[in-house]
């Protein structure tokens, strides 16, 4: 048992030394093309911000959203915001992966090397400029807490910080299960545009609509647990309260998913033939 757990730090502690290495190199990479990397930042911000925008101008013409207040919504919003940001981060080498490393070949360089296929696809590549996300979302999230005047505890940072974590790894690993696909089928864009559209449906309650979508955004694409679910415990939502312990759970079993639909897309992998 002892052998066992020595290993795996060994491998945990490699894997993290890698992990650091390829972010220092990209950060490097990036920032050299200076101007190139704030347009990109402008134009992230300025859709996060019209995004926000537009959930401040409906609550002009009405003044609540079901049962939501404006500030509830907007906590919501803002809590989308962290798990969204984190996922973004990481998400680049997925929407290229079919392109990218299926048809041009790429991935045969990736199985070469003596790492794991999974840990170079998600890591050679960083979006940067998507960390603003997950600071405009804590910004949001405690404004709207003290609009709402609510009074933070320790487990309530805690919990803020878990559950965004796990909804980006939710979000991975749906976007992860979705770029398998790319091995059985040959095509530069994939199927991850419808799914990438149900993404601000989550950023809204789920109680606003039917229960058809309400199921579709619990318990098939699980959008629902990366950020209605979370925000509403942290509101203190006591009709939703029952959903949070399945937080981890969900996100535990999306990656086991993915992973696994990741395996099987390895084996029927057959290089480009060139």
């Amino acid at each position: 048992m002892r052998r066992i757990l020595f290993q795996f730090g060994s491998q945990l502690r490699r894997h993290a030394l890698l992990l650091g290495a390829y972010f220092a190199q990209y950060a490097k990479v990036r920032v050299s093309y200076r101007s190139d990397f704030f347009i990109s930042l402008a134009t992230s911000m300025a859709a996060t911000f019209f995004s926000l925008g537009f959930v401040w101008t409906l609550f002009q013409k009405v003044p609540r959203l079901a049962t939501w207040r404006m500030e509830e919504v907007l906590f919501l919003y803002g809590f989308s915001l962290i798990p969204f940001g984190l996922f973004n981060v990481l998400s680049m080498n997925l929407y290229e992966f079919g392109s990218t490393y299926i048809m041009e070949g790429k991935f045969d360089r990736v199985l070469l090397r003596p790492i794991s296929s999974l840990f170079q696809v998600l890591f050679e590549t960083f979006r940067i400029e998507s960390f603003h996300e997950v600071l405009v979302g804590l910004a949001i999230v405690i404004w709207a807490g003290r609009r709402l005047a609510h009074h933070w505890t320790l487990l309530d940072a805690a919990l803020l910080a878990f559950f965004g974590l796990c909804g980006g790894v939710i979000y991975l690993s749906v976007f992860l299960f979705l770029t398998t696909f790319s091995f059985w089928f040959e095509d530069r864009i994939g199927i991850h545009p419808p799914f990438w559209n149900l993404l601000a449906f989550g950023r809204y309650p789920l109680s606003i609509y039917s229960s058809y979508i309400r199921f579709l955004l619990s318990w098939i694409v699980p959008f629902g647990f990366a950020t209605f679910y979370p925000s509403a415990r942290l509101l203190g939502r006591a009709e939703f309260r029952a959903y949070a312990p399945l937080i981890p759970l969900v996100a535990a079993a999306t990656l086991a998913l993915a992973a696994t639909a990741w395996r099987f897309g390895l084996r029927r992998y057959s290089s480009t033939g060139s």
